[in-house]
């Protein structure tokens, strides 16, 4: 019986070995034999989680065509892996992808370290901060004193309460969408709300297309749902959306789904123009794509000068092309775990029928407490210090990682949660390893592309500040120096604990 239970093609596998830039060779240095390079370019790929443990690989005269290499040169970078416990083998059943006895295994999307680990390693892999207290404590107790009634019913309520789903359409109203609680299904946080879309619109095969670079986590759900993604390029220095690549792709590929990120855009923090957004849903509707649209860093303007855009559904008032996810994950706090869809009516009908299959309903307490910060104005107070907090932290980090490594290379976004840094000629993937061994998580570029893209760059959150920052921007560097000289898995020093 096989030991593998997935596969990687030999040209997806070549796409992304590819598009790895080279290690930089350090003073005196001599260039890695072809067999080593390979070797490495496949560990990194499987550290990253980027080829899948228990993937089986293509067969060695398969990969060398696909790479322009010998057979001899795979074959040498296989026993180089199975030799460092990267790869196991068997006569008949081909070669799959593993992690030597005591590593951890690799995780294909950005989920946050556990609490006990952060004493040593700082986290710039999720971009998510604490709880704006006292506002969670307070909406708490306010969920819980307008609890009981609840607990007389079933506490089922697949289309979210009634009161909160009459809460968000209102404010959807406020903001200049006319907007029917009809309209409104709450979801277990955003990636509940995208999940369920597209299991409904997108099933196996189903093209999505998907701004390039874009949401790790959301990119990998819907490999996840057996999706095709179809990455549509932003515009140069990576700034907006670029209107003409979309219309050819929404033209030319007929996605069933395309998903955009236009407030705060995760992770280049770019800003859409009413007009871009106006475009976007025309070219949408022209090709008969529905456009999922994640607001969850809307309300994350940091800058006072910045004038907010109309929402992207401003443009389909009706929801017909047009499917909102909100969340309260990154204007409030993570752990609520509460978010939403605006939809048209019969969308929401099937998003809720087909619920029945999968989580029920979200949590009524949960739900209780983000009503109640927003009818009471919590839910104003909280945000405005969310922003307080990030804005501060955005400008410790920009300041500490311009002083430690001047050669990178970023855009300050004014709004969101993320600084998306071009990383001078280094490798992200590289760098991501390096991190590791000297106590700094940050997630590589790759993980934000389709196939090996954006290999020269690293995602850096706003969730520290102050001497944080200045000690992961310190450790970044340390991370680079170890890549640009080409130092090997080994002797680095452990990473110092660090509590600020």
């Amino acid at each position: 019986m096989a030991q593998w239970t997935s596969a990687v093609g030999p040209a997806q596998l070549a796409r992304q070995l590819q598009a790895q830039q080279p290690r930089p060779a350090g003073p005196g240095a001599r260039k890695p034999p072809a067999y080593r390079a390979l070797a490495d370019g496949i560990r990194l790929l499987v550290l990253e989680g980027r080829v899948p443990v228990a993937a089986r690989l293509p067969a060695e005269r398969e990969l060398a065509l696909a790479l322009t290499v010998s057979r001899t040169t795979v074959a040498a970078a296989y026993e180089a892996l199975r030799a460092e416990g990267f790869l196991e083998s068997r006569r008949g059943a081909g070669s799959w992808t593993a992690v030597p006895a005591g590593n951890p295994l690799p995780a294909r999307g950005l989920e946050p370290l556990p609490p006990e680990s952060l004493g040593s390693m700082i986290d710039l892999g999720c971009a998510a901060l604490p709880a704006p207290e006292p506002w969670l404590t307070r909406g708490v107790q306010g969920a819980l004193e307008e609890l009981p009634p609840y607990a007389h019913t079933h506490g089922d309520y697949p289309a979210g309460l009634p009161a909160l789903r009459q809460m968000l359409a209102d404010r959807y109203t406020a903001r200049g969408i006319p907007t029917m609680p009809e309209q409104i299904m709450v979801t277990t946080g955003a990636m509940g709300a995208i999940d369920a879309i597209c299991h409904l619109f997108a099933g196996r095969g189903e093209r999505i297309a998907v701004e390039s670079p874009s949401y790790a986590n959301i990119l990998q759900l819907m490999r996840s749902a057996g999706a095709r993604l179809v990455p549509v390029a932003m515009a140069e220095g990576l700034g907006s959306w670029d209107l003409g690549r979309w219309r050819q792709v929404l033209r030319d590929a007929a996605p069933r789904l395309a998903y955009v990120v236009a407030d705060f855009h995760n992770p280049t923090g770019a800003l859409a123009d009413e007009d871009q957004r106006r475009q976007l849903v025309e070219a949408a509707r022209s090709a008969g794509t529905v456009l999922v649209v994640d607001e969850t860093m809307a309300e994350l303007h940091l800058d006072d000068d910045v004038e907010m855009p109309r929402p992207v559904c401003a443009f389909d008032p009706a929801g017909a092309t047009v499917l909102t996810v909100g969340s309260a994950s990154k204007a409030f706090w993570a752990g609520m775990r509460i978010g939403w869809v605006r939809a048209a009516p019969d969308v929401i009908r099937s998003l809720v029928a087909a619920r029945a299959y999968a989580d029920l309903g979200t949590p009524v307490l949960e739900q209780l407490g983000v009503n109640w910060l927003m009818r009471t104005g919590g839910w104003a107070e909280a945000v405005s210090l969310r922003r307080e907090q990030a804005r501060e932290n955005r400008d410790a980090l920009v300041a500490a990682v311009r002083r430690e490594l001047p050669e990178w290379e970023f855009a300050v976004p004014r709004g969101g949660l993320t600084l998306w840094v071009r990383t001078g000629g280094l490798s992200g993937s590289r760098l991501a390893e390096a991190g590791e061994r000297v106590g700094v998580r940050v997630p590589s570029g790759p993980r934000f592309g389709v196939d090996g893209a954006f290999e020269g760059f690293v995602r850096l959150p706003f969730t520290v500040g102050g001497p944080v920052a200045d000690e992961a921007a310190s450790r970044l560097a340390a991370a680079a120096r170890l890549v640009e000289s080409g130092a090997g898995s080994g002797g680095a020093e452990p990473p110092r604990s660090f509590v600020a």
